[in-house]
């Protein structure tokens, strides 16, 4: 017997999938953490020296969908697939990361590879957890290419000057030394 309705846990998917389309329509990520419940974590990696937490539902949406993603207005997020456990109630989405900005033969910047989502299911089409995971080579390679470039927004040099400032930034802690675990 499943933990999970399948109908249920598929239903939950397109309604992530359309909420994110909207968001990054609106070049605003904040509504998504009505998608999340109360007490849900959100976390990923950002290299060997620093992990993101946000814990609750107001540091998902001002930090982790807020701070974190200033800078990223104009970029999709587009899903290539999902798997989805109905036992368990996890759910792995992976997606591309592609920039508005373009390079000269008209390609759109993107980050080569592909990076994803685990999503845990709380019922009443929230999700209880979410940990990302991405190429940070290919990241760090991609906005390398593009500051060389001069293909960077204004909202996204400031990201990086917020990020190399050295000033603590809300939800990074050192690798290992989140209030709840990454993995």
């Amino acid at each position: 017997m499943p933990g999970f309705d399948r109908a249920e846990l598929d239903e939950m998917v397109q309604r992530w999938v359309d909420e994110n389309k909207k968001a990054e329509a609106a070049r605003d990520w904040k509504p998504l953490a009505d998608m999340y419940t109360e007490d849900a974590t959100y976390g990923w990696n950002y290299g060997p020296k620093h992990d993101f937490m946000a814990v609750g539902r107001d540091e998902i949406r001002d930090v982790a969908l807020g701070l974190e993603m200033r800078g990223l207005e104009g970029w999709e997020y587009p899903y290539q697939d999902f798997v989805i456990d109905d036992r368990s109630g996890n759910v792995i989405g992976l997606w591309k990361q592609v920039s508005d900005s373009t390079r000269d033969d008209g390609s759109n910047y993107s980050v080569r590879g592909i990076g994803g989502s685990w999503f845990r299911y709380g019922g009443n089409f929230q999700w209880s957890w979410q940990r990302d995971f991405f190429d940070f080579g290919n990241v760090s390679a991609l906005f390398v290419e593009m500051i060389t470039n001069n293909a960077l927004s204004e909202g996204m040099q400031g990201r990086i000057q917020r990020a190399v400032s050295g000033e603590p930034l809300p939800g990074w802690y050192p690798a290992g030394t989140s209030p709840v675990p990454l993995w």
